[in-house]
Order: structure tokens, then C-alpha cells, then sequence
């Protein structure tokens, strides 16, 4: 029963694995890497103005 069970699961995910990559194309996933890049470059910019914005209003805080 066990085998019968872990034979069913390996071909449900290797069919569905070999069907998404059979439908996935170079155009998605340049896409996906130069959404992945914009990300990572926003997510930097946007974390370095935070720690700048409260580094210097915690820096104003610790004077007075």
C-alpha cells in the first residue's frame, strides 16, 4: 500500500513538473528576472532612505 501511494505522488508531481516547464517560456522568464532585479534595486533604495531618514532623526533625539 505504502509503495502503491509513494508511486502515485512521484508521478502527480513529475507530471505536473514536466507540464509546467513544457508551458513556461524564455519570454516569462526573462520577464520574471527583470521584475526579480527592479525588486531588489527598489527594496535597497527605499531601506537605505529609511535607515538614513531615522538614523539622522535618532542622532537629533540623543543630542537634546
Amino acid at each position: 500500500m505504502l509503495r502503491s501511494d509513494l508511486q502515485l505522488k512521484s508521478g502527480v508531481v513529475g507530471g505536473t513538473i514536466l507540464s509546467a516547464v513544457y508551458n513556461i517560456e524564455l519570454h516569462d522568464v526573462i520577464i520574471t528576472a527583470v521584475m526579480a532585479v527592479i525588486g531588489a534595486v527598489v527594496s535597497f533604495f527605499v531601506s537605505y532612505v529609511l535607515r538614513k531618514l531615522f538614523s539622522d532623526s535618532n542622532k537629533s533625539k540623543k543630542r537634546s
